[in-house]
This record gives C-alpha cells, sequence and structure tokens, in this order.
C-alpha cells in the first residue's frame, strides 16, 4: 500500500509540473535567452573596451616616442587629439603629458597648462594637486620666492600627498632668493618627516650643507 501511495503522488507531481511548465515555461525559456543574451553583451562590451584601451595605449606610447626622439610638433598633435577624446584616465595622462611638452619650449605657458589641470574640478583632488605642484615647480625660476610660496606652501602640510617635493622646491625657491632661514625650515621639515624616503632625506641634507654655509660672498 505504501508503494502506492508514493506512486500516485509522485503522478500528480509530475502532473503539476507539467501544468506549470505549459502554463510559465516561456517565461523560463525567455529568462535563460536573456542571460545567455546579456552575458554576450558583456564580453562583448569588454572586448570592444579592451581593444580600445589598446588602441589609446598605443597612440600614448607613440607620443612619448615622438617626443623622446625630438619631435615635439608630433607629440603634441598625438596628446592635444588625445586629451580631447581619450577615455577616462587616458585624457588625464594625455593632458598632464602635453603640459610637459609645452613646459619643455616655454616654462610659463607649461605652467599655465598645469593650472588648467589643477581647476579642473572633474580631475580627482589628489591629482589636481599633482598639477598644482608641477606648476609651482615650472614658476621656481620664474617668479619671486613669495608666489612659489603661495602656490607651494598648501601642499607642504603634514599630510599632503606631495608634501615632500613641495617642500624641497619651497627650499630651493628661498635659497635663490637667499632667505636661508627660510631654506632651511623647509630642509629641516623634509629630513624630520618619518615618511620621507632615503633618496629625499640625502638630498635635503645637502641643500642643508649649502644653507649653513650662508650667503657666497665674493671679495673684489
Amino acid at each position: 500500500m505504501a508503494d502506492i501511495f508514493r506512486e500516485i503522488e509522485e503522478e500528480v507531481r509530475r502532473d503539476k509540473a507539467a501544468e506549470l511548465w505549459k502554463k510559465y515555461g516561456w517565461v523560463v525559456t525567455t529568462l535563460a535567452v536573456l542571460i545567455v543574451l546579456a552575458v554576450g553583451g558583456w564580453q562583448f562590451w569588454q572586448h570592444q573596451q579592451q581593444e580600445a584601451a589598446a588602441a589609446v595605449g598605443a597612440r600614448l606610447e607613440a607620443a612619448l616616442k615622438s617626443s623622446r626622439d625630438g619631435d615635439r610638433a608630433q607629440a603634441e598633435t598625438i596628446l592635444k587629439d588625445l586629451a580631447g577624446s581619450a577615455p577616462a584616465g587616458y585624457r588625464e595622462i594625455a593632458r598632464f603629458r602635453l603640459a610637459s611638452e609645452t613646459a619643455k619650449a616655454d616654462p610659463a605657458a607649461g605652467a599655465t597648462a598645469f593650472d588648467a589641470i589643477a581647476n579642473d574640478g572633474s580631475i580627482d583632488p589628489l591629482y589636481r594637486d599633482l598639477a598644482r605642484l608641477r606648476a609651482g615647480i615650472l614658476r621656481v625660476d620664474l617668479v619671486s620666492y613669495e608666489e612659489v610660496k603661495k602656490a607651494l606652501e598648501p601642499l607642504a602640510v603634514p599630510q599632503g600627498a606631495w608634501r615632500h617635493s613641495a617642500r624641497e622646491f619651497l627650499g630651493v625657491s628661498a635659497l635663490k632668493a637667499n632667505d636661508f632661514d627660510a631654506a632651511g625650515r623647509w630642509f629641516d621639515a623634509i629630513v624630520t618627516d618619518p615618511a620621507t624616503s632615503a633618496a629625499e632625506r640625502q638630498r635635503a641634507e645637502l641643500y642643508l650643507a649649502l644653507v649653513r654655509g650662508g650667503p657666497v660672498t665674493v671679495k673684489p
């Protein structure tokens, strides 16, 4: 008797399953087709993205090669196009490289190009600060220490990502202005910072040796 009841129960389940499939089977089939199409579409999109990134990367490498070969005009032509049309990330790299190329011929124009990047609110603040640093460094030989200080001092704060370079060039600018007290303070800040790399600390110590030597006087 138990076997008979079990067979009847299984037959009822099969009948219910068949009825449900007949009623909702098209939904399951449609969902399966949609999943297959979605996976295929996602893989195709990823492939397209990878190909586009490879093409942009190749063009960026061509620009860098042109720069190394001394063909600045060709490098700038490629970089200008990438700065306007490349995907995010590559576009910012192209803008930084273009500003660097501009600075080779005209440091003031290069600093202005970095200013434009620094003032672009769509760019990550970390890289905007890097652009401010690059602009400030270019101006060390162009403007007074006070102007360099105004530009770079906000980057020289204890938690600043670019503080080591900002302090170094603030110190260099102060040295150029014969402000040995200010130069000493900036170089000391580098030496005493636990996060300073060995190379940066060594450079700062060399600068401090110049500071301790004081101004050079030439006797007639």
